[in-house]
């Protein structure tokens, strides 16, 4: 009789829980039993794992073998608990020392000639592990960097399952052959590490340089509306006609976003690898996320979801970063109403019937709507507006009251003058120069915030601010008195000095003063209120 165990990672959601496999081989009629609920490509495992430990030169174990994966009342699934499995059954086997595994934690998918195929959700099994105490890894060479990225972490990367024998029996390590035609094909071993069809539009951009605000002709209060956005994380809703440039402004505003902190990074990384959405070669994400799902897209698709277990959607593809909703009365109502729990949370509770599971949703939201299905409701010249009032009205409503509550800047884009699109030397700021006094606001509200569990001005809790961090004395009256007429909600207040404290950070008030407040009320409400905001731009 023979024993071994190693240990892997599955992964629920974007979190994962550490799983002991263990290898049991006992006299009999020779067979091989996977249990602990694995799906079913974890259960296709046996014949990947025979025909691996055989192409590599080791016999296979000619007993009943029992693979079991505990703790047995989680769900497992993926190709990942391949290099476990085997190494689990040749440690039983006593091809391997059974001492040499039992700390070890083992992650990698087996091809049938032995090689170890890389994986998504490196990062967040390496990051479970970790939590639970271990400190070594196995895991395909292909990943080495991004396990890498875990502090404390020895992390061994391997390319096949005879060259980890080897180490593992301190014995010299085999070198892959590797001829010139191989070399000039794809990496196969990179084949399933990225989903197809990921790239623009599903969180990240790849390394090419974020598109410039100086691009943007004219929309001072548009481009205004974004540098508050990016100083204290608040949401922003776009209405104007097709053509204003709702959409190249919404474009540009990761680049103002300051880049992210280095659990920020681990964060964003972790999401992106579960989803198959990381660039190759760049194993740590360092830029805010820019995520623009089409309007036809499904919840699962949006919230997140899919079968059995569910994978994350959109708006934790967005996390830390911007989630760009074009055409957003064009969303179906549930998935516009849906939003309200990660606007207000930061993460999504997403329940199936496998599991429920939380997934982090930390977004910047920039809804961008029409003024009608044809756009030219309003227009002044050129042709009039088609559309029948009801359908107006119908257009509109499908943004609701309580999704629109708690967004902070509501903005209207009327179309660009012909002076300032051919006008010569009316260049706007660029990207760099705006990200700069955002980056000098954002430091602001950190050191403000230092010994609060908030970061930014768009986290605080309005009972906060109004106690712990009041503005000026008589600041708030237009605020109040809008109130009172009913104009405004009690989130809609909370949310008004929130973004007056951005408006004081980008400015350098060590509070937030009358024109701060009543600035913050025009950009809610696009009502003007006698403020000059050309010398804040």
């Amino acid at each position: 009789m023979g024993f071994a165990r190693t240990c892997s990672v599955t992964l629920v959601g974007v979190e994962g829980v550490v799983v002991e496999v263990q290898a049991d081989l006992e006299p009999g009629v020779a067979n091989f039993s996977l249990v602990g609920l694995p799906d079913r490509s974890l259960a296709e495992s046996r014949d990947r794992v025979r025909a691996a430990v055989v192409n590599s030169g080791v016999s296979w174990p000619q007993k009943k073998l029992t693979v079991g994966l505990s703790p047995a009342s989680v769900p497992k699934g993926g190709s990942g608990f391949d290099l476990a499995i085997a190494c689990a059954v040749l440690g039983a086997a006593e091809r391997i020392a059974p001492s040499q595994l039992s700390d070890l934690v083992m992650l990698g998918e087996l091809g049938l000639d032995g090689r170890v195929r890389a994986i998504r959700g490196v990062l967040p099994a390496v990051l479970a592990a970790a939590d639970a105490g271990y400190k070594q890894v196995v895991v395909p060479e292909r990943t080495a960097a991004e396990a890498a990225l875990v502090p404390g972490m020895s992390v061994l990367g391997v390319r096949s399952l005879r060259q980890l024998i080897a180490l593992l029996n301190d014995e010299v390590a085999p070198e892959e052959e590797r001829d010139e035609a191989e070399e000039a094909r794809p990496d196969p071993l990179l084949a399933g590490l990225s989903v197809p069809g990921a790239g623009l539009g599903t969180g990240l951009l790849g390394g090419e340089a974020p598109p410039d605000l100086a691009d943007v002709a004219g929309q001072e209060l548009a481009r205004m509306a974004l540098e508050v956005a990016a100083a204290g994380r608040h949401h922003v809703f776009l209405k104007g006609p097709p053509g204003a440039g709702k959409t190249m402004l919404a474009e540009r505003l990761p680049g103002l976003l300051p880049p992210l902190t280095q659990k920020e990074s681990l964060e964003v990384t972790a999401v992106h690898s579960v989803a198959g959405t990381l660039p190759p070669g760049q194993p740590m994400v360092s830029r805010a996320p820019y995520c623009a799902p089409h309007h036809s897209a499904s919840m699962p698709a949006v919230v997140g979801g899919g079968v059995g277990l569910p994978r994350p959607g959109a708006v934790s593809l967005a996390h830390r970063g911007v989630l760009f909703m074009d055409e957003a009365p064009e969303f179906r109502p549930q998935v516009l109403d849906a939003m309200r729990q990660p606007l207000e949370s930061g993460h999504v509770v997403v329940a199936r019937a496998a599991g429920m599971m939380s997934m982090p949703a930390k977004f910047l939201l920039i809804l961008a709507a029409n003024p009608c299905p044809c756009g030219r409701y309003g227009s002044v010249g050129g042709e009039p507006c088609d559309c029948r009032p009801e359908t107006v009205r119908r257009y509109r409503t499908r943004l609701s009251g309580p999704l629109l509550d708690r967004v902070d800047l509501r903005i209207t884009v009327a179309p660009v003058g012909r002076s300032e699109l051919t006008g010569a030397g009316r260049r706007g700021e660029t990207t760099a120069a705006v990200a700069q006094r955002v980056l000098a606001a954002r430091e602001r509200a950190a050191a403000r915030l230092a010994e609060t569990p908030w970061r930014t001005n768009g986290e605080v809790p309005g009972y906060e601010l109004r106690t712990r961090w009041p503005a000026l004395p008589g600041a708030l009256y237009e605020a109040e008195t809008d109130m009172e007429r009913g104009l405004l909600t009690a989130r809609g207040l909370d949310r008004v000095l929130r973004v007056a404290w951005s408006l004081a950070d980008l400015a350098g008030h060590d509070r937030p003063t009358a024109q701060d407040v009543n600035f913050a009320l025009e950009l809610r409400t696009g009502v003007p209120r006698g403020v000059t905001y050309g010398a804040r731009v």
